[in-house]
């Protein structure tokens, strides 16, 4: 009696197992039906878009075709139209030739007015000259105070003297330290009641 409700229980299980993988198995097929229709849909798909690339491939050569018949006829009118100026210019060179004085007479006139503006710019670059001399001074100059300020500046007591070259914030960063040290040491003399 233990053995046959032993085996009847494995049954039991056995049969259940077995409604779930058949379960199991149509949920499967289910799936698989319905992956097979999205391919199929996506292949028509792929079939228009092929279909769709091909028209628009024909279109774009049949307006290419267009576009060169155009071309080539709006070349050969521009072949007349070159062939009418090549007709007209060789009578316009007997008249090229008669104004050939007239344009030598003016380049004389523009040799004079080249001479004068010469002269002009050699005197702009004298002058260009005296600006850079003079610039070089006042550089000069600066850099004489800038160096003044620098060492006024470094030269305080608690101040320590710059191992690098200087930039101009660093100056204003150690001036304004300066001023701010100065007015808080008088700030305290004023609260302490000293002149």
């Amino acid at each position: 009696t233990g053995t046959i409700s032993s085996l009847q229980r494995q049954l039991e299980i056995q049969e259940s197992q077995l409604r779930g993988a058949k379960s199991e198995k149509e949920m499967l097929q289910k799936k698989l039906r319905e992956r097979e229709d999205q391919l199929q849909a996506m292949s028509a798909k792929f079939c228009s878009l092929r279909e769709e690339r091909k028209h628009e491939e024909m279109m774009a050569t049949m307006e290419e075709n267009c576009s060169l018949r155009q071309v080539v006829t709006e070349q050969e009118s521009k072949l007349a139209e070159q062939n009418q100026l090549i007709s007209e210019l060789q009578g316009t060179v007997s008249q090229l030739q008669a104004e050939l004085l007239t344009s030598r007479y003016h380049i004389h006139k523009q040799q004079q007015a080249r001479e004068a503006i010469q002269s002009q710019a050699e005197t702009l670059q004298h002058r260009e000259l005296q600006t850079r001399v003079a610039l070089e001074c006042i550089t000069s100059r600066f850099e004489r105070y800038r160096s003044k300020i620098i060492q006024a500046t470094f030269s305080t007591a608690g101040s320590k003297p710059p191992q690098a070259e200087v930039t101009d914030e660093e100056v204003l960063e150690a001036m304004q330290k300066i001023i701010n040290e100065r007015m808080e040491f008088h700030q305290m003399l004023k609260q302490k009641g000293i002149k």
